[in-house]
């Protein structure tokens, strides 16, 4: 077999995600390949808005040049048709040569679309020619015929003003102009305001075995829809992450014990994300990241040392605890869930799949990216983005007394050294984490500073504080399932779900470590309570004071909101957030 190496980028505008299947011919001088799905560890965001999503086309002879590539999507049964703009497909050859071909353009139906070479006029011959017929270009090669759609045609619409296209309408229109969605698929996804949670990196995760019992862990494809009445609601559930006979999808309509039973595996799915990546990755080992490098680099008598010192208490004791209690070999956590999402390679493979970025670490950048800024009654949301712009406004006072010209920035040597050592240690020197290696200007120094504030104080409250509230009732959030996932609709009973849920002690255990995971210490610092004065001069000083008064002030207006609600939201409630990552 020839390999061919094929990335498709998705253009970066509005609505050209697709979740449809996606299919590929690649064709040459010397063969065609077989139409190949594209699919990846990437699952459905493969191609999401301005996704670059590589795979490994197979032919049984190598194809000569490259000349078309044939594009064609195929619905889901979870979704309706639906329309994607791709960029451009790149293809590497087996000898090296790398091949072009521009879309741009939308598709919309489920037809085979062809797309020339960007340069393939280089090997027009005997072998390759192009004929104009009608309003369409025919390719030939090896006396094949391949058909584009490309010529228009001029009408007359009033006599004495210019002419306009002739068409039957717009379906007739070449797809490159047309509007992004017919008005029926448009009015669907706006009216529905669909949403797609998955949780493809358990994929593949081996579970672990707890007294002798084989455990289950399932990679979850959810699909939720806003009601009229502003509830996020889940409508149709895949439990594992390829289509296949015995993956069937579920819906609420079926019987209540087939529905529950799938809820039941996404809820355990979001467990294992919520404690290796939000929890643990995005704020455990950054925080312990960003206070190693800062003792290691910058001297106590430096502002930055003592703008971030506060947040780094307790943070490495508790990580060092972390490791040896709960995640280690003999840890709680190791011995009632999945072994293998608590080893090293998982969260390089993390850091490899591009999960960890800058951009997501940010809470106004990633809130936009995942498309979550209309969310209705999302107070995670709403207090993070404010707490963020709190703590921004009380860094750039700080940083901006000390650092007066982005000069002063590059050329300090100690400052450098902490940024660089975090780029090598905690993001593994992989520049696609956008992280920066070095710092340039003194915005550029607020926004990370910002973030490393929030993620070790407001960030670990939003995503530890609320564990036991929501765990404590293990169906809701079951750390481990004896079971595996049904295969056929109308086969879950009482009984199958019962003895799928973990078993008591297992429960027990995860149950109490929850619990005292959510504890608030007799010695809690909450945010910009400072008990050490480690800035002597008056204007920063007076600065920590005008923090303090600000995050009072959201702290009022978080708990008169919180009347309102029939379940108060109080993890970023500034009284309740800690200064650090403390327990």
């Amino acid at each position: 077999m020839v390999d061919y190496e094929v990335t498709v980028y998705t253009a970066n505008r509005t609505a050209a995600t697709t979740f449809n299947n996606v299919f590929i011919k690649l064709v040459g001088t010397s063969g065609e390949s077989e139409r190949k799905w594209l699919f990846n560890l990437k699952g459905a965001s493969a191609f999401v808005r301005g996704a670059v999503a590589s795979f490994t086309v197979s032919s049984p002879t190598f194809l000569g040049k490259l000349v078309l590539v044939e594009l064609d999507k195929q619905p889901l049964l979870l979704f309706p048709e639906d329309s994607w703009f791709p960029a451009k497909v790149e293809v590497k050859s087996p000898d090296g040569d790398i091949y072009n071909f521009p879309v741009y353009r939308w598709i919309s139906d489920s037809k085979v679309h062809r797309f020339r070479e960007g340069t393939v006029a280089r090997v027009c011959g005997d072998v390759l020619c192009f004929e104009k017929q009608n309003n369409f270009l025919h390719l030939y090669y090896n006396k094949t015929a391949y058909k584009f759609y490309l010529f228009l045609s001029w009408d007359v619409y009033v006599e004495g003003i210019p002419h306009c296209i002739k068409t039957d309408g717009p379906s007739s229109l070449p797809p490159e102009v047309r509007f992004s969605f017919t008005k029926q698929t448009e009015f669907i996804f706006t009216t529905s305001n669909i949403f797609l949670c998955d949780y493809k990196r358990m994929d593949g995760v081996k579970a672990n075995t707890i007294n002798d019992e084989k455990q289950y862990l399932m990679a979850p494809l959810v699909l939720l829809h806003k009601t009229p009445d502003d509830k996020l609601m889940p409508i149709a559930i895949q439990l594992k992450q390829k289509p296949a006979e015995d993956n069937p999808i579920f819906l609420p309509s079926d019987s209540e014990y087939d529905w529950l039973m799938a809820k039941i595996f996404v809820r355990s799915a979001d467990f294992s994300e919520h404690q290796l990546n939000v929890h643990l990755l995005r704020t455990h080992l950054l925080a312990e990241v960003f206070a190693v490098s800062l003792l290691r680099n910058v001297p106590m008598v430096h502002p930055l040392h003592k703008l971030l010192i506060p947040h780094t208490r307790y943070t490495l004791q508790i990580n060092f605890l972390a490791r040896n209690a709960l995640i280690s070999e003999e840890g709680v956590f190791t011995k009632v869930k999945q072994k293998t999402l608590l080893r090293r390679t998982s969260l390089h493979l993390m850091l490899n799949d591009s999960v960890l970025t800058y951009s997501s670490l940010c809470v106004p950048e990633d809130i936009a990216e995942r498309g979550v800024k209309d969310v209705p009654n999302f107070y995670y949301r709403d207090d993070a983005l404010r707490l963020w712009d709190t703590i921004n406004r009380f860094v750039r006072g700080i940083l901006t007394y000390y650092y007066k010209t982005d000069a002063e920035v590059q050329q300090d040597s100690e400052l450098q050294k902490w940024i660089l050592d975090i780029f090598e240690h905690g993001f593994l020197s992989q520049p696609r984490s956008g992280i920066p290696q070095k710092l340039t200007t003194v915005d550029e120094l607020i926004k990370f500073v910002t973030m490393v504030i929030f993620t070790g104080s407001a960030q670990h409250a939003a995503v530890n504080s609320g564990q036991f509230d929501f765990g404590s009732w293990m169906p809701n959030t079951p750390i481990s399932l004896q079971l595996p996932p049904p295969t056929k609709k109308g086969e879950a009973t009482e009984e199958t779900m019962l003895k799928t849920l973990p078993d008591v002690n297992t429960t027990v255990q995860g149950m109490a470590t929850l619990w005292l995971l959510s504890q608030q210490s007799s010695d809690f610092a909450p945010l910009g309570q400072y008990s050490e004065d480690h800035f002597s001069e008056e204007t920063p000083r007076q600065m920590i004071a005008n923090f303090q008064k600000e995050l009072a002030a959201l702290s009022a207006a978080i708990k008169e909101r919180n009347k309102t609600l029939e379940v108060p939201y109080t993890f970023l409630d500034p009284e309740e957030v800690e200064n650090s990552v403390a327990i």
